[in-house]
């Protein structure tokens, strides 16, 4: 299936999503790969929905992404012998160890590893910072605060630390038995939650083993100190900005959002722009002007994806919604401004040969009239390559590996075919010309660019280009073996 634009849209699955209808409905409107909130939900739920997504796709004869996103350490306070209580700007009010039910003066916060890291002046936030509280004094089972930003406490509120690396790991036991499930069910992508740190990705790529590529979500102030070395060894990277604008100021965010996005693109990763995208979308058809707006800004900046969440899992509109993202999405790339923004902020780090076949199929794409630049890539590099470059023709990426395929959804501009495995230069060329002539990308008068590596089926060898006519019977005449 080949799309009317480049950027992915990621639709999250939930309880207004889990029928085969509409999945293939939410498919066909646009979803490019589907989330499976680690969160909510049993094991049966996800494997249920994973099975229709799957069926989905064989219906629809071309890949889909499956993207399991794990829930990560939750930080919550204990219960209220009242089950909630007011806290006034100014007050004093207590977090322990103590698990006997809260009142106005204290509540339990079942975390020791807090009070180990927590140091007279650090902040606390609860209930997705709607309360601040200022630690004044603190101890190994202890924290004494003042209350900085009032309201209503209620039981196991979540808690953000923003001002603190915690000694926590970002996989808890619930999130390595639903890694292991996971991958066992066989997804394309593991969503990593709360990193803090570039251990916390190797953590999960050792126990992943090869079989789900990592993707870290970046909703901590740590883990935007540390980006480069957690993108580094990430597979891709999520920007979620409703944590990361609780524990920042929320002006902090389009600026980190802005420069992230840039620096993914330069390491030719992935990046999904997410939260609150179509917020009113979960109870109205419409969605507000703003939201549109930061949708469209994403896109111009250049993210690979743009996600929904509840809006698509729980909402009353999901079709509706990913629709509406997609025509944003078909408007803003139709804008000449949005390519001469792609395009003044291309990357000219070129270090391999195939940094250099890929930029060189770029510019003959934009010099001549080639209809498509096809990239056979076993490993999904040489594509990812290729979309870095943002041409502004299509990238068709061919593989006989359905997991590569799967994974390359993700990624910006990628139209995934899979093919037969080939051990010819002639036969790749062939099954290019026949991919796009299929895909109705091209006709018998028009010509492609094709690039592959020699030896076939190696990853990391692309070292051949060819703009090949998309002619079959010139390809037999002319075509060395």
């Amino acid at each position: 299936m080949k799309r009317n634009r480049n950027v992915k849209i990621v639709a999250t699955l939930g309880p207004a999503s889990s029928t085969y209808e509409m999945i293939s409905a939410l498919h066909k409107a646009g979803a490019d790969v589907f989330r499976l909130n680690m969160s909510h939900g049993t094991h049966e739920d996800i494997a249920a929905r994973h099975r229709i997504i799957r069926a989905v796709e064989a219906e629809a004869g071309s890949p889909i992404g499956i993207l399991a996103d794990l829930q990560g350490p939750k930080l919550r306070v204990g219960i209220f012998a009242e089950g909630a209580v007011d806290l006034v700007q100014g007050q004093a009010f207590r977090l322990d160890l103590d698990p006997a039910p809260g009142d106005a003066r204290r509540v339990q916060l079942p975390h020791r590893e807090i009070f180990d890291a927590l140091e007279p002046g650090a902040s606390l936030l609860v209930n997705d910072g709607k309360i601040r509280l200022r630690v004044r004094d603190c101890g190994s089972t202890f924290a004494n605060c003042t209350v900085t930003v009032g309201g209503t406490i209620s039981d196991r509120k979540g808690v953000n630390v923003p001002d603190v690396v915690l000694p926590l790991a970002a996989l808890s036991q619930k999130d390595r038995a639903d890694l292991e499930f996971a991958c066992t069910l066989g997804v394309d992508w593991l969503a990593l939650s709360f990193v803090q740190r570039p251990a916390d990705v190797e953590e999960a790529r050792v126990l992943a083993r090869g079989r789900a590529a990592v993707l870290s979500k970046i909703e901590k102030p740590s883990a935007v100190k540390a980006f480069d070395d957690i993108l580094a060894v990430s597979d891709g990277i999520m920007v979620a900005r409703g944590d990361l604008g609780v524990e920042l100021p929320v002006q902090n965010v389009p600026p980190i959002q802005k420069r992230l996005v840039r620096k993914c693109r330069s390491a030719a990763k992935p990046v999904i722009v997410a939260t609150q995208m179509l917020e009113s979308m979960i109870e109205s058809p419409m969605p507000t002007r703003a939201e549109v707006s930061d949708v469209a800004t994403a896109i111009y900046e250049g993210a690979d994806a743009v996600m929904l969440s509840a809006e698509s899992a729980a909402g009353q509109y999901p079709v509706e919604a990913v629709s509406t993202m997609d025509a944003v999405a078909r408007e803003v790339e139709s804008d000449s401004t949005y390519t001469q923004i792609i395009e003044s902020s291309r990357s000219a780090k070129r270090e391999t040969v195939a940094d250099g076949i890929v930029a060189a199929a770029r510019e003959i794409a934009e010099t001549t009239r080639v209809k498509a630049i096809c990239c056979f890539s076993e490993s999904g590099t040489t594509a990812a390559l290729t979309a870095r470059e943002r041409p502004r023709v299509p990238i068709v990426a061919l593989t006989s590996i359905q997991a590569t395929a799967r994974r390359l959804c993700l990624t910006w501009g990628i139209t995934c075919v899979i093919v037969e495995p080939v051990d010819r230069f002639k036969m790749a060329v062939l099954a290019a010309i026949r991919s796009v002539r299929a895909l109705g990308l091209a006709q018998e008068k028009d010509r492609i660019i094709v690039t592959a590596g020699v030896p076939f089926n190696t990853p990391g060898s692309t070292n051949i280009l060819r703009v090949a006519p998309c002619e079959e019977r010139l390809i037999f005449a002319s075509e060395p073996e």
